[in-house]
């Protein structure tokens, strides 16, 4: 029982900071476009330049945030899986990316390796919940 509390918790906790980065993400998009596009050296150039930005990294990153407040909240292992499939497919873009158009430089490769990194952790945390879990099982069949 102390371990699934322990991963609740630290489930939590990686929720809430992958959340926190997107709604850092977003904010910055709602304020300055460009510095989201200044990122990767995009020159915004016409207004619906500026929407998209914002509606995509803005608008989209808030609806994340907010979606994961609530997983992280009412069902922590379902935020595990969301995440999981979030940052592999970020990473998995990458790799297209690499696949399709050659390498990366410094930003993408950075940014795969952390969303590797945080997939890998989503499904760690997936997986451990699932052993806690049929440990708990185990021991309550044990007591009957």
């Amino acid at each position: 029982m102390k371990t699934i509390k322990i991963l609740t918790l630290l489930s939590r906790l990686f929720i809430l900071c992958s959340g926190l980065a997107l709604l850092s993400v977003s904010l910055m998009a709602f304020a300055s476009p460009q510095s989201i596009m200044d990122l990767v050296q995009v020159k915004l150039s016409n207004t619906d330049a500026f929407s998209s930005i914002r509606g995509v990294y803005g608008g989209v990153g808030l609806t994340l945030f907010f979606s994961l407040i609530y997983l992280m909240i009412k069902n922590p292992i379902q935020g595990l899986g969301f995440l999981a499939i979030l940052w592999g497919f970020y990473a998995f873009s990458r790799v297209m990316t690499i696949l399709m158009e050659g390498e990366l430089g410094e930003f993408g490769n950075q940014w795969l390796k952390i969303e590797t990194m945080l997939f890998v952790i989503a499904l760690g945390l997936i997986s451990a919940h699932q052993i806690a879990s049929k440990k708990q099982e185990l021991n309550y069949e044990i007591a009957e």
